[in-house]
């Protein structure tokens, strides 16, 4: 008997389709991956906007991480959209027990800057689930609440990066998409001592919707198929890169559009069951 690679997303369901759950899954598939979710939010969303928000109670959250986990066993975890405390704390009760790598994308900050969650709320992520992680991503807008400094470059993401790494977190990518200039760097920081920094070109295209939650998706899945951190998010930020070229030029809605996310899917992969 074989298994797929399975990855499990814990996040908010996007009803427009290019962020969240909906773009979580459309990663993991065309990374060769089999997806599973736990939803936390349902949005009330689309291209042009974020319009409303339900949330899912923390105990139905709860439940949906473990009749996953103990069944399907997803061999690396997703965490996306946690809006409230009461969520992290019922999020990492549920993790904990289980040895597989987390990525956590802290949905903190929305494009525009404005702040989408109480501090409260931040405290208690990095007290419940930043242990938990083995790859913190924050974006330039995130990484500032977080690390309490401005942050103008690529020197002041490396420094960012190095008090982050002090809440708890074993490592952290600070995604420099919002400092504009000709190439994007993300800047990488672990417990080890360990710094890189992974470049891309800057692509002029409206259609860059999903594009963090796409990022952190790519990371777990290369992380399930058993690729170490540093080359999965190499591999990842290459995927993300190819997708936002691939839907540069198509318009989906009126506002900002997805990314391409099927431009080269790869067929399900398995491996020999253990």
């Amino acid at each position: 008997m074989v298994r797929y690679h399975s990855v499990l997303t814990i996040a908010g369901s996007d009803s427009g389709g290019g962020a969240g759950i909906q773009a979580d899954i459309k990663t993991f598939s065309a990374l060769g991956c089999f997806g599973t979710s736990a939803i936390t939010a349902i949005t009330v969303q689309n291209t042009r906007g974020v319009f409303g928000i339900h949330s899912i109670p923390p105990a139905i959250v709860h439940d949906q991480i473990k009749v996953v986990m103990d069944d399907i066993r997803p061999a690396a975890i997703k965490i996306g959209m946690v809006h409230t405390a009461d969520l992290a704390v019922a999020i990492a009760s549920a993790i904990r027990e289980y040895a597989v790598p987390v990525i956590l994308d802290p949905v903190m900050v929305a494009t525009s800057g404005d702040k989408l969650i109480e501090d409260n709320t931040i405290e208690t992520l990095q007290k419940e689930l930043f242990p938990l992680s083995g790859l913190v991503t924050p974006n330039v807008h995130e990484a500032q609440l977080l690390a309490g400094m401005p942050i103008k470059n690529k020197e002041d993401m490396r420094r960012a990066a190095r008090e982050i790494i002090k809440t708890g977190c074993r490592a952290v990518l600070i995604k420099g998409a919002h400092l504009k200039g000709d190439h994007l760097f993300d800047v990488y920081v672990d417990t080890n001592g360990r710094e890189e920094i992974f470049e891309s070109g800057y692509i002029d295209t409206d259609n860059t919707h999903g594009t963090g939650c796409t990022l952190s998706s790519a990371i777990a899945a290369y992380s399930a198929r058993g690729i170490e951190m540093v080359e999965a998010i190499r591999k990842a930020t290459l995927y993300v890169h190819q997708a936002i070229e691939a839907g540069r030029n198509v318009q989906t809605g009126g506002g900002h559009g997805p990314l391409n996310h099927f431009f080269n899917p790869q067929k399900m992969i398995t491996h020999d069951l253990v």
